[in-house]
């Protein structure tokens, strides 16, 4: 009798999910219910699923209300129904429109109008799809309604908001956080009423005791309806089902694709291409994946086109197909990559394909999918209110200080001295945490469907306005819906860009193929720069982690790289394994330590789990699961798998298994917590191999072009470094870098020669209004001849233009910036305004005597520092004292064991926790001879030496030697002053 039930996906109004929304009708003994979320439809294919599980009939619709106030609820009657209501729904959400007060006629579709809407609308004649719905609270207005008569008409409506009183508090306190709102301001107009709770079916029907013919209406009502999804293991997938329009003609042209290439690919022997060609194909034919790999091909196809570069990842770089089909560049006959970790017949499941592109290039792919197939969406994912989150909110619902806001939100304080409205925030804090507070956009999910996306649920128009479904991967998943995966990354603009300066700035330079990847796998210039971690600005080899790891495994090729890749992922360092690795690397005795099953099943990583597929082959070869059973278990490890009950029976066998093949419980145990803790952290070796792939490509452009490959960086939002970093970074390789100039900048920063000269982008006060005046002025009329000259061109206010002199972006005229100022500020009258103009005429200046001024070098680099955040001087000539040790990075393995007194300038530092929780901190520093060395500091030490942001530091401390990766444990530290900023002397 319920047709009016809301979860949490009532966005900031409903108090509970679509699991406990079954379980409260279990409990009252309810056998059928609709589930109608406000405005969502986000859970409606979970309440399907779990509805069946529980012996209990789903009904779908939707709750239709303009904020609060209900117009009408749509019920679905069946899937076509469902498929018209969200069509309907995702009109109005697209379009940012109030819904109508009446319904239009939607097929297969239930209207139920409040009795309330009715009664202030005076409906004509009812449709035969549309029904008066009344409520508990509703019935002694019924006795007086003059629609009691319409007995055909009227059903219960009794909404399902709350289970208990805690319940409706939480539910205020949405209220407010979404109306933004202190509680005791909220209004009641906002709030639904208390007695929106569930009742058993016989409180019901005594209460419609009078209106029998009301609850006669409901159960037919309700009768009508059906709706059905499979969501089966063998279910048929619900992505697009061919690419061609036949599955036949499909299967022909994937393996044309494949031979046209394989040549390519393998120019001297193909045949062991061939049998794993073959192999793969019946495979991927028998699951139905056909068209999927015939989608990525056709996406990366276009982008192949356009000249954009991308990278193929996940699972499915394992595949030869892929590789053939140019969706990756990893030979997975050269790595040995697992075929069953790819695909297997168990796998229900795709191949992942993570495919990355430039971040500039993105969009246009992304724009390209949704032109060229008929039923695309971007996946949605829900925003929960975390811990923080929610105690502001929260806080500033019960109207708390800022300050107690801010300890509450850190876990500062004690909770014996806490006031009742602190106490309260923590008490609903806990019950609103994990609810969902927003919907928003997967990172990079896109479905292609054979069907309409509303088959499944209402589509909204985020910013970038591509209709996104409601629900998430693991949703999806259930219904059959595989996402495509399109990112976007900065790394590959590097490479593209790089190679359009190159040819601008080495006009006679031989065209590169950046592809050419196997001869930079021979380069001994890369493979040295690996080996001494000079990685500087490369895509995943640049951040101190990996280049303390690069030191200590010694890395100087190809298949070392891609171990490392791995190694270096979270998972394998909580296992150990990563320590364990390095020290089975570094001493081939310790590798007989190894389990010999462990060994023979994993010897280029010296039997130790380093790749996602070590999973399956562990639970297959050493634990003899069967590979659907192993699938089960790399599946739960990748964090996709949500039963844990049949992961818990999975491990339970796989326990037993090892029991009966004579393991110890001890090697049991181990082997078990080395899978356990990968936790989702760790990659297919076919991605590794990947990101190795890109790793080189960065590698060769940085060895042989590294001023260009420089700027490409800075171009593109630089990498783990701050900016400043790789600007030093170019300075040290041999580059002249200068501020921004009115001549020759641009808003990005560029090169001429070994001349590189910052972007107008980096003044981070200048309008980029202005700056765009600035260049379109001079790529028509040509460059400035003096401050006079640029005034009289270019609009420009003085606020701005003194920006400009004070950077020195006038230094071509050779006078002092103090001497500009003057001039810019007494010829302020006759500047021109913010309208764009360009002067005919030349404007008769008075001449005005400007006193003789001269910039010294601190004043240039305290300016520098205001309007760019750093200063192209070295920050060690800033300093109020003299550095009183001249020691470096260099010294450091002349001094292993002993202490060394040491200067640095902060790049990076990384805070972390040991096990017991006691904050410690990695640091990375720049010597005042521009090397890089790295720092540790222990708890004891960090307790009372901790970093202060940006600047000059004296260190204290022991070089220590772990692998070959040198390092100073931190005895004591402190930040140094610099010199006061001479502008403000007097």
């Amino acid at each position: 009798m319920y047709l009016n039930c809301h979860t949490y996906y009532s966005l900031r109004f409903g108090t509970f999910s679509e699991v406990e929304l079954l379980q409260l009708a279990r409990e009252n003994h309810v056998t059928q219910l609709a589930l109608t979320d406000i405005n969502n439809t986000s859970a409606c294919l979970n309440f399907i699923r779990k509805a069946e599980e529980a012996g209990i009939k789903p009904i779908v619709g939707v709750d239709f209300r303009n904020g609060t106030d209900q117009q009408f609820v749509g019920i679905a009657r069946n899937n076509e129904g469902y498929t018209a209501l969200n069509g309907f729904l995702s009109g109005y959400l697209h379009e940012h429109k109030d819904l109508p007060v009446r319904a239009p006629v939607i097929p297969e579709v239930i209207i139920v109008y409040p009795l309330k809407k009715i009664e202030q609308y005076r409906f004509g004649d009812l449709r035969d799809d549309e029904y008066i719905g009344v409520s508990v609270r509703d019935l002694p207005r019924l006795t007086l309604s003059a629609y009691r008569h319409l007995k055909d008409k009227l059903v219960v409506l009794q909404p399902v908001t709350f289970r208990n009183k805690k319940d409706f508090n939480a539910h205020k306190l949405l209220r407010a956080i979404d109306n933004n709102t202190l509680l005791s301001k909220l209004s009641p107009e906002e709030v639904a009423s208390e007695e929106e709770r569930m009742y058993p079916p016989e409180n019901l029907y005594k209460a419609f005791g009078e209106y029998h013919f009301i609850l006669e209406n409901t159960a037919r009502l309700m009768k009508e309806c059906r709706i059905n999804f499979d969501f089966s293991a063998a279910k048929q997938s619900s992505n697009q089902q061919t690419y061609t329009g036949d599955k036949t003609r499909d299967e022909e042209y994937l393996l044309e694709l494949c031979m046209q290439n394989i040549r390519y690919r393998y120019p001297d022997d193909q045949q062991m291409a061939l049998e794993r060609l073959h192999r793969e194909l019946e495979l991927i034919r028998q699951k139905d994946f056909v068209s999927y790999f015939l989608i990525n091909y056709d996406i990366v196809d276009y982008a192949r086109g356009k000249g954009y570069f991308h990278v193929g990842r996940g699972s499915g770089a394992n595949s030869i197909i892929a590789y053939l089909l140019g969706i990756t560049d990893v030979d997975p006959l050269e790595l040995d990559l697992y075929f069953e970790r790819f695909i297997n017949l168990f796998r229900s499941t795709p191949p992942d394909f993570d495919i990355d592109f430039s971040w500039r290039d993105r969009d246009d792919v992304t724009r390209y999918i949704f032109d060229h197939f008929p039923n695309v969406a971007l996946l949605g994912t829900y925003v929960t209110f975390n811990y923080k989150g929610v105690v502001r909110e929260l806080g500033k619902v019960f109207g708390l200080p800022k300050k107690d806001i801010d300890r509450l939100s850190e876990g500062n304080y004690n909770s014996d001295e806490l006031d009742q409205p602190s106490q309260l925030v923590l008490k609903y804090g806990k019950l609103i945490q994990g609810m969902p507070s927003h919907i928003s956009v997967h990172s990079s999910g896109v479905l292609i469907s054979e069907v309409p996306l509303n088959t499944f649920s209402a589509t909204f128009l985020p910013p970038k306005g591509y209709a996104t479904v409601q629900f998430d991967m693991h949703i999806a998943e259930d219904v059959g819906l595989y996402k495509f995966d399109i990112l976007g990354q900065r790394g590959l603009a590097k490479i593209k860009e790089t190679l359009e300066i190159i040819r601008y700035n080495r006009p006679d330079e031989p065209r590169l193929d950046i592809h050419d990847v196997n001869r930079f796998k021979k380069d001994n210039k890369i493979h040295n720069m690996l080996e001494s971690a000079q990685c500087m600005g490369c895509f995943y080899v640049e951040s101190p982690a990996m280049r303390m790891l690069l030191k200590k495994l010694q890395v100087d090729n190809y298949l070392g790289l891609v171990a490392a890749s791995s190694i270096i992922r979270p998972g394998v360092a909580k296992s150990g394994m990563m320590r364990e690795y390095i020290l089975r690397h570094q001493d081939r005795k310790r590798v007989e330590q190894a389990h010999p099953v462990l060994l023979k099943i994993m010897p280029e990583t010296y039997g130790v789990m380093v790749y996602q597929e070590d999973v399956i082959k562990v639970a297959h070869h050493f634990a003899g699961l069967t590979l659907a059973e192993a699938d089960v278990l790399r599946r739960g490890m990748s964090g996709k798998f949500r039963s844990r009950a049949e992961f818990g029976e999975v491990e339970d066998k796989f326990i037993a298994n090892c029991r009966q093949k004579g393991y110890e419980d001890e090697v049991i145990s181990e082997v078990w917590k080395q899978i356990e803790s990968f936790a989702g952290y760790a990659f297919a070796k076919g991605h590794s191999a990947s990101y190795a792939i890109e790793s080189y490509q960065s590698l060769f452009l940085r060895a042989y072009y590294p001023l260009e490959f420089m700027v490409a960086v800075l171009n593109n939002g630089g990498g783990f470094y701050r900016p400043e970093i790789y600007i030093h970074e170019a300075r040290m390789l041999g580059a002249t870098v200068h501020v921004p100039c009115i001549n020759y900048s641009r808003m990005e920063t560029r090169i001429s020669g070994k001349d590189i000269y910052l972007g107008f982008g980096y003044l981070k006060d200048l309008e980029d209004r202005v700056c765009h005046r600035i260049l379109k002025e001079r790529d028509k009329n040509g460059i400035f001849t003096s401050l006079e000259n640029f005034m009289d061109r270019v609009s420009i206010s003085v606020e701005q233009l003194a920006i400009l002199i004070r950077i020195g972006a006038f230094r071509f005229t050779g006078t002092d910036k103090y001497e500009l100022l003057w001039q810019a500020h007494l010829r302020q009258g006759v500047v021109p305004g913010e309208e764009e103009q360009y002067r005919l005429f030349k404007a008769n200046q008075k001449e005005f005597a400007v006193p003789a001024l001269q910039t010294t070098r601190l004043e240039a680099a305290f300016d520098q520092l205001e309007l760019l955040g750093f200063c192209l001087s070295s920050p060690f000539e800033l300093l109020q004292e003299k550095p009183k040790s001249n020691k470096g990075a260099q010294d450091l393995k002349y001094t292993q064991g002993r202490y060394i007194d040491i200067y640095g300038y902060l790049v990076a530092v990384k805070k972390t926790q040991t096990h017991k929780g006691e904050e410690m901190f990695f640091g990375t520093l720049i010597d005042h001879y521009g090397e890089v060395f790295d720092v540790v500091i222990f708890p004891p030490v960090a307790r009372n030496n901790r970093f202060r942001g940006k600047g000059v530091y004296r260190l204290y401390g022991k070089v220590v030697d772990e692998f070959g990766f040198l390092s100073i444990e931190v005895v004591k530290m402190r930040k140094e002053d610099y010199i006061r900023d001479p502008r403000f002397e007097s």
